[in-house]
């Protein structure tokens, strides 16, 4: 039987990005012991009270369908969140909770664009964009960033690919580099925006996650809420990746929409699981800089070990929990170093062509194991890199 377009052509005329984590996988099924710098799971659990509480949501009986806008109180909790950390007016009028950021992606596309539009994107990018857009009906666009502006996007180069757009995805803290969009670059993604009509899909999941600069949502920004739709998470902030708990920000009338596609789709989040998250939320902020520190102090071990050599570039780190290393000096392809690397010293990384073309020559090092063993593997890459050199 034939299969529709938006599936089989989800991935484009390329992969998905994912063969080189998935050879890692094959070899530590095979008994082979391998350091795994692939994706962003963190190498801590969700912590014990929260677990506690969804044990406790799930035995007292909240375990039937759930209100598919999200619970009350959950919907309530992300808006107070959402307007004391952006000074933006924010009710549970404006949330709709989903089952992960994922879903929220696909959802803010679904409302955004119609089948045949196009819908930009910025490269690098995370792995699941351009099939997200494709999923909805897309037309997906790269724009591409430069390694020499540390990957901030320039204006003109976002206005060029305007003209007939419906959307722009953006990501910041980004995901695979590391960068945090400054000011002057999301005032001058917002001026585009207003000029070309286009709606702002801005996915926040790793705010919680900035160790230079500061995290700006463009809602904040002049007439940009009701241009607007934010995509957040429970997975990175508080360390809940299988929980599968995330949320769109935007619109009471975009909002409305979206719960006629959830009712029509995913009809919603286990009710235990949003308890766990409202739960979680209201530990605060201190609860989630534990869960970030981690990373902030890896980082800080990172770019130690990097200030020591120079065969391996490091694109500022600025948040999230990944380091964007420039290989270039080596002569080879970011999937040739990450597939050697692997082969001699089982150290798995992401090639930087994963995540688009603007990443070619570069590697994502996720900083998700443990301080001494993140610290002898990086020492390890930096050693193998300089052996390459001419």
């Amino acid at each position: 039987m034939k299969l529709s377009q938006r599936i089989s052509g989800l991935l484009g005329d390329g992969s998905d990005g994912w063969e080189v984590f998935i050879k890692a996988r094959e070899m530590i099924k095979d008994g082979i012991d391998v350091v795994e710098l692939t994706i962003g799971e963190h190498d801590i659990r969700t912590a014990a009270p929260i677990l506690q509480d969804m044990h406790k949501a799930a035995m007292g009986g909240h375990t039937g369908y759930a209100a598919v806008p999200g619970t009350d109180a959950l919907r309530q909790t992300v808006a107070k969140r959402v307007q004391e950390r952006t000074g933006v007016p924010t009710g549970p009028q404006n949330v709709l909770i989903t089952p992960g950021g994922q879903a929220a992606l696909f959802a803010a596309h679904m409302v955004a664009c119609d089948a045949g539009e196009t819908a930009l994107y910025l490269d690098p990018f995370y792995a699941t964009y351009p099939g997200t857009l494709r999923g909805v009906g897309a037309i997906p666009k790269a724009i591409e960033t430069r390694a020499e502006d540390a990957f901030q996007p320039r204006t003109g180069d976002i206005d060029a690919c305007a003209a007939g757009a419906r959307s722009l995805l953006i990501n910041t803290p980004n995901n695979p580099t590391g960068t945090v969009y400054s000011r002057e670059t999301l005032e001058g993604i917002a001026d585009v925006c207003k000029a070309h009509d286009l709606w702002l899909i801005s996915d926040e999941v790793y705010d919680t996650q900035v160790w230079d600069g500061e995290h700006i949502s463009p809602r904040a920004l002049p007439d940009m809420a009701q241009r607007t739709l934010v995509v957040g998470s429970m997975s990175k902030s508080h360390a809940m990746t299988g929980s599968r708990c995330g949320w769109v920000v935007g619109p009471a009338e975009v909002i409305e929409s979206l719960i006629n596609l959830a009712t029509h789709t995913t009809y919603g989040v286990a009710g235990f699981i949003q308890d766990a998250s409202d739960f979680a939320l209201n530990q605060g902020p201190a609860f989630e800089e534990d869960v970030a520190a981690p990373f902030r102090r890896r980082r800080a071990l990172g770019q130690e070990i990097l200030e020591h050599q120079s065969t391996v570039g490091l694109t500022p780190a600025q948040g999230a929990m990944y380091m964007m290393l420039d290989i270039r000096a080596t002569g080879m392809s970011g999937e040739a170093f990450a597939y050697a690397l692997l082969e001699a010293h089982h150290i798995a990384v992401m090639p930087g062509e994963s995540f688009g073309a603007a990443a070619a020559g570069h590697i994502r090092v996720a900083m998700t194991i443990e301080d001494g063993a993140f610290v002898q593997a990086l020492e390890t890459l930096c050693e193998f890199a300089n052996t390459l050199i001419v």
